[in-house]
């Protein structure tokens, strides 16, 4: 079997790449990464002798490279994680999401169909396995008050060009199992930290610039709050979601640990504060800078329905997960 898994250069398609293989070992990998700022080949070196592995490096706009790649590789699954993800960027520049994340999304669909389908609702026969999974994020269902939780019925209502563009992505999914009887499923997931994330993110950004001696920004008063899940749970789930989803379904995934941001913020500076002391702790370089536009207050997943159905779990909370994840940012940084 050879699957297809788009972006996985990038922060979770990096830690899940390594996590699958080693999990499925008779499995071959063919891994197609634009390599954009946020996608780092090195976050790979422990796979890229695996003989299951091969590299490529292209974009998911190129239908052309995406037909190349199924003809020569004849995929049994898509395992989709490329995309634009951070919410600043798009506030600026909103083309590239809405390019990649929106048509990269449907040239992959589309070719899959035309691979594996003999007509709508009729898979070719060495094709009925076949599947799609497509990595989302609950930033789709907008912003939640004080009180409940995302589930896989809440109403669609994107806030930002980043939301907006995943929203049409799993919106085009989902029509390509109505309409074409694709066999797809589509996970949601919370904030994602751990090993490997970019550094423009906010958890690398707070340990970098603490270490500097910088002041550490937090937009606003530092109050809006995040579902944190660590990410090899994270790749646990998008594993169980692939091998036993059913089709059609969308499953989110959560780690059930809200924080707001100026809660992480001093609980790494606690952290670092006992790992690398200095005169004062870190704490005192916090600073509130000015928010940024159409900011989310609150996300929240209930994650019930993949934990009853598929049996996930979480084995990280955050206390044990943020641990783990500072020490690795002490070793890249050098600290």
């Amino acid at each position: 079997m050879t699957i297809l898994i788009t972006g996985g250069a990038g922060f979770i398609g990096s830690n899940f790449i390594p996590y699958y293989l080693k999990k499925h070992p008779n499995i071959k990998v063919v891994n197609l990464d634009k390599l954009t700022y946020a996608g780092e080949l090195s976050n790979l070196d422990e796979v890229s002798n695996n003989n299951n592995y091969t590299f490529v490096k292209g974009d998911i706009c190129n239908r052309n490279l995406i037909e190349d790649l199924f003809n020569t590789y004849n995929f049994q699954a898509v395992i989709h994680f490329a995309a634009e993800s951070h919410v600043d960027n798009s506030i600026e520049k909103p083309f590239e999401f809405i390019n990649t994340n929106i048509f990269g999304t449907f040239n992959l669909l589309d070719v899959a169909k035309s691979n594996w389908m003999e007509q709508a609702n009729q898979p070719k026969d060495q094709c009925k396995e076949n599947r799609f999974l497509h990595i989302s994020t609950d930033e789709v269902y907008g912003s939640l008050g004080n009180l409940g939780l995302f589930t896989e019925n809440t109403p669609y209502a994107p806030n930002s060009p980043y939301s907006a563009s995943k929203a049409s992505s799993d919106f085009l999914v989902r029509s390509y199992y109505h309409t074409y009887g694709l066999n797809v499923v589509t996970t949601n997931c919370s904030n994602n930290y751990g090993p490997k994330q970019n550094d423009e993110k906010l958890i690398p950004t707070i340990i970098r610039k603490a270490l500097l001696g910088e002041k550490i920004p937090l937009y606003g008063d530092g109050k809006n709050i995040r579902d944190w899940l660590y990410v090899e749970d994270h790749c646990n789930g998008i594993d169980l979601a692939f091998q036993k989803g059913k089709s059609g379904e969308t499953y989110n995934i959560g780690g059930k640990n809200e924080r707001n941001n100026l809660q992480i913020a001093n609980k790494i500076c606690e952290i670092l504060d006992l790992l690398k002391p200095k005169n004062e702790s870190y704490k005192n370089q916090i600073a509130f800078v000015k928010d940024r536009p159409g900011h989310d207050f609150r996300y929240g997943i209930d994650a019930s329905k993949i934990e009853n159905k598929l049996g996930w779990r979480a084995n990280e909370n955050f206390e044990t997960g943020i641990k783990k994840t500072v020490n690795w940012y002490l070793k890249k940084y050098k600290a």
